[in-house]
């Protein structure tokens, strides 16, 4: 694909004409009956949502999540956050842009170099339950693990974020393992490498990604918990074990509230040491985002996964 400019490139105000993945799309109806679009559209650079007026169903049934399409519009801002007037949108044609993967920001890892150190990880836990439970589930799920996101729009939300999340986890269970002697290194890695795994249940895929109905209905702690049982039936594993109630307790507390969609809080302190680890990549990569969207010396927009905060970017950086 030829270079083209980026979502991220355009200024308030200014005409946009490109091409771009097609993310969302839904058909709806104002107050006064006229139809219009609701679209998301992104870019490696970003995603963005706008309206389209005075469509008409034709238009509707010609575009569907997932394609390229070519867009005209103009950035404008709303609440603080980008947004777009689309003037035309139309999918890409023959002799145009049509690999999606082109529009799919991806992580700072290939898959084969996250997979070669998540193996070496798997060799640390040396209880023979964990690592039979965490090598069964991630040989059942080992081409999702490495390329889906770990969230539809928030932290590490491109492609292959599930698996560099997981690893970015598991490297710090290392060093907090090494720190604090009392802390069970195994459990803690166990815990690291399966706590996220239900989103391959939860997400569609690396590609518009929407919550499946399972996603939507159960959510992806209670989803890999159900994995974990699955994967332990299946091994003819004893269920109710200590072991294997520790390794379930871990994964299902790691969200560390009740309101946060864990349905228990860590009553181990390696639950509570893998809940504070997740918030502190979730929120490391949520900065990220943020300050790569923020010019040096300004503040960036509001941002809801940082409790609605505006993350000030420093000049030096």
């Amino acid at each position: 694909m030829n270079e083209q400019k980026q979502l991220k490139d355009y200024q308030l105000d200014e005409n946009i004409q490109m091409f771009a993945l097609l993310k969302q799309i839904d058909s709806r109806v104002t107050n006064s009956g006229k139809p219009y679009l609701a679209i998301t559209i992104a870019d490696r650079s970003m995603e963005i949502s706008g309206m389209k007026w005075d469509s008409n169903e034709a238009e509707f049934k010609a575009l569907e999540a997932g394609q390229v399409v070519f867009v005209k519009g103009i950035r404008q801002s709303y609440r603080d956050k980008p947004q777009l007037k689309f003037l035309e949108i139309r999918p890409a044609q023959v002799g145009e842009p049509q690999n999606v993967a082109d529009f799919v920001p991806s992580g700072p890892m290939k898959a084969a170099e996250m997979e070669e150190e998540v193996n070496t990880i798997i060799f640390k836990i040396i209880n023979p339950t964990w690592q039979r439970i965490v090598r069964f589930l991630l040989n059942q799920y080992h081409e999702q693990f490495f390329a889906y996101p770990a969230a539809k729009s928030n932290h590490h939300a491109f492609a292959g974020g599930l698996g560099y999340h997981t690893l970015s986890i598991a490297r710090l269970a290392q060093s907090v393992a090494k720190q604090y002697e009392q802390i069970d290194e195994s459990l803690l890695l166990a815990g690291a490498l399966l706590h996220d795994l239900g989103k391959v249940i939860e997400l569609s895929g690396p590609i518009a990604t929407t919550y499946t109905v399972p996603g939507n209905l159960i959510g992806h702690i209670v989803l890999i918990d159900e994995q974990i049982v699955l994967a332990a039936q299946e091994l003819k594993l004893d269920l109710f074990s200590e072991d294997l109630v520790l390794l379930r307790h871990v994964v299902l507390a790691h969200h560390g509230q009740l309101e946060y969609g864990s349905p228990v809080r860590p009553l181990v302190q390696e639950a509570n040491v893998l809940h504070q680890l997740d918030e502190l990549d979730a929120n490391l990569q949520s900065f990220t985002n943020a300050l790569d969207d923020t010019n040096p010396g300004e503040f960036s927009g509001r941002n809801w996964a940082l409790d609605n905060r505006s993350i000030y970017r420093p000049m030096g950086n």
